[in-house]
């Protein structure tokens, strides 16, 4: 059962703010999370376009994978899976439903920033989907991760991540305004970096998510040493692919799918 004794700030792991700490420790938020997005064109789309992406079969790690939302499909096509998350009970759940369907799935217990537990060149394939970078608090935190990932694949290797565009929030009349309240507060505050914001999502309040623009994007992954094959632009209800992608692609996508290499 998890801890729910809250731990000090000091104690938190690193890139782990206080919401996503006590969202990966409630013992219903991540199942509750995959079932939320279990049906839909989002979820179509990610599954097609994986099943292409990490082929031929080898060992995938989903980091970020709560409940198995992915790696439970992924391991039925034939995939070996490792699901990393700070969810017990996502992890519980995942082990779970690996065990009763006979898949090929182990998890792990980690914090993304800090996966020294797999090894050098242990995976063919990683995958962070659903934002999952931009839960990272802090630059540096995020490069770290990235490391790791490119530390982790073998030559070759493939990473599909996905974020979310900045911009979009011009789309949604309550979240105009945060654009340049958040931007104000970069240029006033050390510890505000530009599209970080906390909010409240469903039933996981304060949460906090860093919003890329597309070149931050883009540039992060070059830093860390990635060859960016493809970045697909969404749709902003995230219903399949942008359509006519030449026009201001970088104002109009929901967000993006990287498609990388090392």
């Amino acid at each position: 059962m998890p801890d729910s004794t809250p731990l000090p700030d000091w104690r938190l792991p690193r890139g782990v703010t206080r919401g996503t700490w006590e969202h990966a420790q409630a013992e219903d938020v991540s199942r509750a999370y995959d079932e939320r997005f279990s049906h839909g064109a989002g979820r179509e789309l990610d599954e097609v376009m994986l099943e292409q992406l990490l082929s031929p079969p080898g060992l995938v790690v989903d980091l970020g994978c709560g409940a198995g939302r992915l790696a439970l499909p992924l391991a039925r096509r034939g995939l070996r899976c490792v699901g990393v998350d700070l969810s017990r009970a996502g992890l519980a759940e995942l082990s779970q439903q690996a065990a009763v369907q006979a898949l090929p799935i182990h998890v792990l217990l980690a914090n993304l920033v800090e996966l020294d537990a797999i090894r050098d060149h242990a995976a063919d394939y990683c995958i962070s989907m659903y934002s999952t970078l931009g839960m990272i608090r802090g630059r540096a935190n995020r490069r770290q991760f990235l490391e790791h990932v490119r530390r982790i694949l073998k030559p070759g290797g493939r990473f599909v991540v996905h974020v979310h565009n900045r911009w979009s929030n011009l789309y949604q009349p309550q979240s105009r305004g945060w654009l340049f309240a958040n931007w104000a507060q970069s240029l006033l505050r050390r510890d505000v970096e530009a599209g970080d914001k906390f909010y409240d999502y469903h039933d996981v309040p304060n949460f906090f998510l860093h919003i890329f623009t597309r070149r931050e994007f883009v540039g992060e992954l070059r830093k860390a040493g990635f060859t960016v094959e493809q970045l697909l632009p969404l749709s902003i209800e995230r219903q399949g692919l942008l359509k006519w992608p030449w026009l201001l692609e970088s104002v109009r996508a929901g967000g993006w799918i990287a498609v990388c290499r090392v």
